[in-house]
């Protein structure tokens, strides 16, 4: 623009009416006003109140939020716009597509903000749609990064704020847009180049900014503010570092803010941001950080103070651990108690101790009573053990098995109760056992015969006429 950024007149010796300004607090020299509602494409007017203020006079327009176009794609630049001479008054076409949001800055040719900044400012509906590409996204003249964490303001902690050189015209200058606070010029430290090429050219700066502060940041060269770009961050919290902290450090302004009485983004929209921390990512979306106006949304709120900082992580701590040890406990019961139901029960399916009740297996499944009595051993009774006592009972007498201890046994072999030759064989006796009564001991066998009797306990019914031989 023929009468170039405002930064510039600043940069040449006019800081002190700037730190003027800030010590003030909201207390600003002049007011201003837009006279009607921002809308989509629609023409909008700004006037300056009162006599005091040195022209000319700027107002710098700076997007804030997601767009709200399909697939989110970004049509808004940074308007920066001169009042003619010595005008309190200007009208321009505002070309923001509707409910998106912006955030207004006027200042004279004594600083940067000296009107002050308004809040995030709704754009209403409109039957124009002719001054943007809803499918095109907008191109800045160079783009700026900031390092070493991408996307990210840690509270009093330096970083780095670069851009290629082959991009910019000139020196770059960078601007802290506070919504509804005190925005500021960032101050240009030594300007280095990065002998990697990694960082590019360009200088440190450590923001003087309170956790929790949301603010737009804005890069411009000579051909004007905000030719770079304007990106949104929320400070984060870092190691509990205060030391660039004030009361003069820019904040959001206690009170009305400047520019009257506007629409904001949502009703019921609250001030106050969440704090950060080290780790999580704000800001823009994307590797290159001014391509994009960030993902902030609603309105911006001022810093928090380090004391309310520490209460709320805190806070979040000691919540975090007790829902840990709640889900631990939880976890300690139901296991102890699926425990005890798998192995509180006997083995051979008849109810234990406290389980003639029916109680439920740890699977699930009812046992009834009928289902229980139906695993009641039965003992088997054995009366009188005289000679014909098997056979007036049904039952063949036991007999003898022989099972080899290597070589084959032929059926005539057992029959006639022989062994194999060469090779030792023994006699098995299955007798049925009664609990009231003696044993029946095993037969004798021959000499190379050794006994084994096999005790059938009573809950088992075995019948002895089917005996087989095993091979």
């Amino acid at each position: 623009m023929s009468e170039g950024p405002l930064v510039s007149t600043v940069a040449d010796g006019m800081l002190v009416p700037q730190i003027k300004t800030l010590i003030l607090r909201g207390v600003y020299a002049y007011t201003w006003s837009f006279e009607e509602d921002p809308s989509q494409c629609g023409q909008l007017t700004v006037a300056i109140t009162g006599n005091d203020g040195t022209p000319p006079f700027h107002i710098l327009i700076a997007p804030f939020g997601p767009s709200p176009l399909p697939n989110g794609v970004e049509t808004r630049g940074v308007l920066d716009i001169p009042f003619a001479g010595s005008q309190r008054e200007v009208q321009f076409q505002l070309t923001y597509p509707a409910s998106s949001q912006f955030v207004a800055v006027v200042s004279d040719a004594s600083s940067f903000a000296s009107g002050g900044t308004s809040v995030a400012t709704m754009v209403k509906n409109s039957n124009d749609s002719s001054c943007f590409d809803a499918t095109s996204t907008v191109q800045f003249d160079f783009v700026f990064n900031i390092s070493p964490i991408v996307n990210q303001v840690v509270q009093c902690k330096a970083l780095r704020i670069w851009w290629d050189p082959t991009m910019v015209q000139g020196t770059p200058n960078f601007l802290g847009i506070i919504p509804g606070g005190q925005s500021f010029i960032i101050q240009e430290g030594s300007i280095t180049t990065d002998s990697t090429g990694n960082t590019g050219t360009g200088f440190s700066w450590t923001p003087s900014l309170r956790a929790g502060t949301t603010f737009l940041l804005t890069g411009g060269d000579p051909r004007g503010n905000g030719t770079g770009g304007a990106v949104s961050y929320v400070v984060a919290l870092g190691n509990d570092v205060d030391s660039c902290l004030s009361n003069n450090s820019p904040s959001s302004t206690p009170g009305s803010p400047a520019g009257g009485s506007i629409p904001t983004s949502t009703p019921g929209s609250t001030t106050g941001a969440s704090v950060p921390t080290l780790a999580s990512t704000s800001g823009s979306v994307g590797s290159s950080t001014s391509t994009s106006v960030g993902a902030t949304t609603g309105v911006s709120g001022g810093g928090l103070p380090s004391a309310t900082v520490r209460t709320i992580a805190i806070v979040s701590v000691v919540g975090g651990v007790v829902i840990v040890v709640v889900l631990a406990l939880v976890y300690i019961l139901r296991r102890r108690n699926r425990a005890q139901g798998l192995y509180g029960r006997r083995r051979d399916g008849v109810p234990g101790e406290g389980d003639s009740d029916g109680t439920p297996y740890p699977t699930g499944g009812m046992r009834s009573h009928r289902q229980a009595h139906a695993y009641q051993p039965s003992p088997f009774v054995l009366g009188d053990l005289g000679p014909n006592s098997w056979a007036a009972r049904g039952f063949a007498p036991p007999q003898k098995v022989y099972e080899s201890f290597g070589g084959s046994t032929s059926a005539q072999t057992l029959q006639s109760g022989g062994t194999s030759s060469g090779r030792a064989s023994h006699m098995i006796n299955y007798v049925p056992r009664n609990d009231d009564g003696p044993n029946l001991t095993a037969s004798q066998g021959s000499a190379q015969e050794l006994a084994v009797t096999i005790d059938m306990p009573p809950a088992y019914a075995v019948d002895l006429r089917r005996a087989r031989v095993s091979m």
